[in-house]
């Protein structure tokens, strides 16, 4: 049975903007494995109630279904070995703290940059539960959480300090090619890039340059969706 991945997208079924599923979609691709796109909406729990939760990705092979970004790239390097190794020297330990470094220090700063600009992109459906599941974890409008963008932008990109250091000696976070290090990280910028058209970096920045190898990896893959 083909594989299949559950992703969130928007109104559009190509506009898939999860900073999760676009990990699991790039490591997906980095084993050279091919899986049809399930598109999943918000607040569409039914959909996923086979899964046991109501988050996305979730990964179906054959009877296997498997939910969680990093529970999906451990699972692709158990049952697919053959295939290219995701993790760099075979130790996931890098890979790991790169994931939990892009959850904890990336995502919240990043999330308050872009926000607002999410909703535009939702069909009507969905654009209720957004705004009011999101200003209730805020506290505050969508618009504000958003607000001094300009000013607050230095943060983010004053966060990226540990990426700029590593890619002065190496082209990827994973050394020569790029690994789950990589693509844990990237999942966040290409979120944004699916919903904003705010400019998160800087032309001269070394993380812009990664990120522009990263969009041309596996023919263009994350290059070649809708985005703004």
């Amino acid at each position: 049975m083909a594989l299949a991945l559950y992703e969130l997208v928007g109104e559009d079924p190509a506009r898939r903007f999860s900073p999760f599923c676009w990990r699991s979609r790039m490591a997906l691709a980095h084993k050279g494995l091919e899986a049809e796109c399930i598109p999943w909406r918000f607040a569409d729990s039914a959909a996923l109630a086979f899964s046991g939760q109501d988050k996305v990705p979730v990964l179906v092979d054959g009877a296997r279904v498997i939910s969680d970004s990093w529970a999906i790239a451990a699972y692709l390097e158990a049952a697919y070995p053959e295939r290219p190794a995701l993790f760099a020297g075979g130790n996931p330990a890098a890979a790991r703290l790169s994931a939990a470094w892009a959850d904890a220090a990336l995502l919240p700063l990043l999330g308050r940059l872009i926000l607002s600009d999410i909703e535009p992109w939702l069909g009507e459906a969905q654009r209720g539960y957004f705004r009011a599941s999101r200003e209730a974890r805020f506290g505050m409008t969508l618009e504000q959480v958003t607000a001094d963008r300009e000013e607050r932008v230095g943060a983010f990109r004053a966060a990226l300090l540990p990426m700029r250091l590593v890619l002065k000696g190496q082209p990827f976070l994973g050394g020569a090619t790029p690994d789950y290090a990589d693509y844990a990280v990237f999942g966040n910028f290409q979120w944004a890039r699916c919903v904003s058209a705010f400019a998160l970096l800087e032309a001269d920045d070394p993380v812009a340059a990664w990120r522009e190898r990263m969009l041309d990896l596996f023919g263009g893959l994350a290059r070649h969706v809708p985005h703004c």
